[in-house]
């Protein structure tokens, strides 16, 4: 089983791409029925979970992308490629465009973590920092439940794994219609490939939100 390596991880970092974490998930339970969702959360964590098997890699490396629809090779990515995917495949909706254009018009209100002036449609949208914002900038933000109990298919969380250098790095999933032990499983890229876990609450969360579902 691969799990990515802290001087991967670093020259992710370095790359632009801002974590999706490298922390190794727990092993996923047997699970046997699913949770009440919405049918737009249903579909949308099929879409999610249709990555699982395909996707089996994390690279976090700067690569130019077409726009709009822009795209690494399925077979691998890092975690926001998962919701990027999904929202795609289910919806039809294109975070690359819709970031950009948010960033275009309010750039002042993202991030500066990245030394950059302008967007850049490369890598905007595949960082986990511009997308919580984009999310709660679209008024998707909820709160962070205590424990495991209060969250729906199809939230989307964010979490600060450990880059294992006393630091950590920024994450982001999906919450699945599947229990577990720690809550609902997460569907999520951390380095070992799209998978399906039960890790909600293996990391420090940092966010909730839940957009289009």
């Amino acid at each position: 089983m691969q799990i990515i390596d802290r001087r991967t991880l670093f020259l992710g970092m370095a790359a632009g791409l801002a974590g999706c974490g490298a922390a190794q998930a727990p092993a996923t339970p047997v699970a046997r029925q699913r949770l009440p969702s919405s049918d737009r959360a249903g579909k949308l964590l099929a879409a999610a979970r249709a990555q699982v098997g395909v996707t089996l890699h994390y690279d976090p490396a700067y690569t130019s992308l077409a726009f709009p629809g822009g795209d690494v090779p399925r077979e691998k990515g890092v975690c926001t490629d998962v919701l990027i995917r999904a929202y795609r495949d289910a919806f039809g909706i294109d975070l690359q465009v819709l970031v950009n254009a948010d960033m275009r018009k309010a750039f002042a209100a993202y991030p500066k973590k990245w030394g950059l002036r302008r967007p850049d449609r490369n890598i905007d949208h595949r960082r986990v920092p511009n997308l919580a914002r984009f999310f709660a900038r679209m008024g998707a933000e909820l709160p962070v439940p205590a424990d495991g109990k209060g969250w729906q298919p199809g939230d989307i969380f964010t979490s600060a794994p450990s880059n294992g250098a006393g630091g950590n790095v920024p994450h982001i999933g999906f919450v699945s219609d599947l229990p577990g032990a720690q809550g609902p499983l997460i569907l999520h890229n951390i380095g070992r490939g799209a998978r399906e876990e039960d890790a909600l609450r293996a990391w420090p969360i940092t966010g909730r939100f839940r957009w289009k579902v």
